[in-house]
């Protein structure tokens, strides 16, 4: 996907396409993950990014792969796929398959890909947060010019490990960006119940790190926003931190029914859908019909189909591959 931005806030036709294309794919992704999951294909948790898509494609196509890294947490598909990891060894590893890209031994909160920075996918509620800030410090050690963007949601904001990490970031003059997706419930509780500061960017603020919010159902705001603080990190060395304000259409994990909020909530926000949006300024430039929607479209349903028909024929882990790649420590568990 084109990362290079175009004067005046006027977009290429094919950065667009890009765009449209990288968040048609995920829709359609989790989809086909949601009806697998229902077939007892895929087991273990499951959270889907739908309604999400804004956030992490405009986010990626700020940043370049092979010189930054991206960090997130257990709703990660969507920026896995964001980030050009292929669907066929993504669904493999929802079918724990050892095709998928952990090998079959990560499922949906563990997906990686080294050689596009992509360092996970991480279980522990803000238990990336610091690791984030090591690759920051890596590069910086090494004076690279790498940025890593480092993704959570609104529920890690309390936790230690944000704050002990902003700090470090904010001392050692890290490039690294903090980016909070803030979906609006922390599991089932509206975030504004369990958080003293309604607006989380200017969290960062306790320590000297500039913050702003963004429309997360608008890919282009999300796109500008992230590469505005990524060029300013790349030339600062200083960290960032943004908020970005979206919404999952489904519930937190797959066993949630979502019964917390209303449908007046959820109709409201299906009215912003993030896809939608970018489908109306298209079709408003002139650059768009319905037809080229369609294909688009399709060609994201047949990737997705795809995926499954390719984690389907995917072997099976071998019974010797559960004590490859553990890490234990000399003598042991107490060495």
């Amino acid at each position: 996907m084109s990362t290079a931005p175009v004067e005046s806030k006027e977009y290429e036709v094919a950065f667009l396409g890009g765009l449209m294309e990288r968040m048609l794919l995920i829709r359609r992704f989790e989809e086909k993950a949601a009806h697998m999951y229902g077939l007892r294909k895929i087991g273990g948790f499951c959270h889907l990014y739908i309604g999400q898509e804004a956030s992490g494609v405009g986010a990626a196509a700020a940043i370049d792969t092979a010189t930054d890294y991206v960090y997130t947490a257990y709703r990660d598909h969507g920026l896995a796929l964001a980030c050009g990891m292929e669907p066929g060894p993504l669904m493999a590893e929802l079918f724990g398959k050892e095709a998928g890209c952990s090998r079959g031994k990560g499922g949906s909160m563990h997906f990686f890909d080294v050689k596009r920075h992509f360092m996970g996918g991480n279980g522990i509620v803000g238990a990336h947060i610091p690791l984030a800030a090591g690759t920051a410090l890596a590069i910086r050690n090494r004076h690279e010019k790498g940025v890593v963007l480092c993704f959570f949601g609104d529920g890690a904001i309390h936790q230690g490990s944000f704050h002990e990490a902003l700090n470090m970031a904010a001392i050692w003059k890290l490039p690294v960006l903090y980016i909070c997706e803030n979906n609006q419930y922390g599991m089932g509780t509206d975030f504004r119940r369990v958080s003293a500061v309604s607006e989380l960017f200017r969290m960062g603020a306790s320590y000297g790190i500039p913050g702003k919010q963004v429309d997360g159902m608008d890919v282009l705001a999300v796109y500008e926003a992230v590469h505005e603080e990524v060029e300013r990190i790349r030339g600062e060395s200083k960290p960032g931190f943004i908020e970005i304000r979206t919404y999952r259409y489904k519930g937190h994990s797959m066993s949630d029914p979502a019964k917390y909020r209303t449908k007046e909530e959820l109709d409201a926000y299906r009215q912003q859908d993030p896809i939608l949006l970018l489908k109306a300024q298209m079709t408003g430039m002139g650059i768009l019909a319905d037809e080229q929607y369609r294909e688009i479209d399709g060609r994201a349903k047949r990737l997705a189909d795809d995926a499954v028909a390719f984690a389907e024929a995917a072997s099976e882990p071998a019974v010797s591959a559960l004590t490859e790649d553990v890490l234990c420590a000399p003598g042991g568990a107490g060495g």
